[in-house]
């Protein structure tokens, strides 16, 4: 008989307690109303009722809730998907002046089955929400949009406040990981990303607990460095359900404390690192100056 897969026991800092209160349940009901989708909720995000209830901040979920790749971390459904909606933008827009948000991020499935990877529909959310609500950010975070130059320059030309895209895991367990994307590839997104917008911060995080040393999680932060990247999250990966990848370690929260000062040393401009960080957590606070200056210019 077979040795029954062991699981590491979650420790007590990773238990949190949910508020789901009348802001968070309107905003939800308000989401359904919509038609629209959130990674916050496909993720199964543990911040979920801080962001939409406190610190009104929502990531929207674009193109669709089925993705092309099936990732081994992601609780995201994957398939082939069947809906391409035009006016996702305006609704987009539409729900982000309803919710009041202050900062609002713009996510994707994986949209293989696109020639321009979804870039188009991207850049016309971005316009759409900013026509409707000209002092929200806008974070957007993108796949690598198959790796196609001119897909990404149609992103940024749109001008988000930020681009952030994310390397996911170290270059040595990308393979087992990820699905389709490579570690080089998604370094290139951001280089090139900050090529043909200076001005405009980059950004991109990690999970950790997958059976990486801690040398490679360094290792990644000199690569997005040498790539000009400006910001950084580091989290601890949750296994969604037993189908996926399983959890090799949790980190304590002063090993998180430690890898935030040592990517601060590396010349990052923020970092967020914890236990139940995720790339767009607390994504507000980093973009804040880039909000003063369109109110500046109003």
């Amino acid at each position: 008989m077979a040795k029954k897969e062991e699981y590491i026991r979650k420790p007590d800092w990773l238990k949190i307690k949910l508020n789901t209160n009348e802001n968070y349940t309107g905003l939800k009901k308000l989401m359904r109303e919509h038609n629209l989708n959130t990674v916050c909720e496909e993720a199964k995000c543990p911040n979920i009722h801080e962001c939409w209830a406190v610190r009104r901040t929502a990531t929207f979920m674009i193109l669709g809730a089925i993705c092309t790749r099936a990732c081994r971390f992601c609780a995201v459904k994957t398939g082939l998907p069947t809906e391409l909606d035009t006016q996702e933008p305006e609704r987009v827009a539409e729900s982000v002046r309803l919710m009041n948000l202050k900062h609002a991020v713009i996510t994707a499935v994986a949209r293989d089955d696109l020639k321009d990877g979804g870039a188009a529909i991207f850049a016309e959310t971005i316009r759409a929400v900013r026509r409707e609500n000209p002092f929200t950010t806008i974070e957007v975070l993108p796949s690598d949009m198959g790796g196609v130059y001119e897909n990404i320059e149609m992103l940024m030309a749109a001008r988000p406040d930020i681009l952030n895209h994310n390397i996911e895991t170290v270059r040595s367990l990308t393979p087992r990981v990820r699905a389709r994307a490579t570690y080089d590839r998604s370094l290139e997104l951001l280089r090139r990303a900050k090529e043909l917008q200076p001005d405009i911060p980059t950004k991109s995080s990690i999970m950790i607990g997958l059976g990486e040393t801690k040398e490679e999680i360094i290792e990644t932060m000199d690569d997005l460095r040498a790539n000009n990247v400006d910001i950084m999250a580091i989290g601890q990966y949750l296994q969604p359900s037993k189908k996926h990848i399983k959890v090799q370690k949790y980190y304590h929260p002063d090993e998180f404390a430690e890898l935030k000062e040592i990517a601060m040393t590396k010349g990052f401009s923020h970092c967020e690192a914890g236990p139940l960080v995720r790339s767009s957590y607390h994504a507000d606070e980093q973009v804040n100056e880039a909000s003063k200056a369109r109110q500046a210019q109003a």
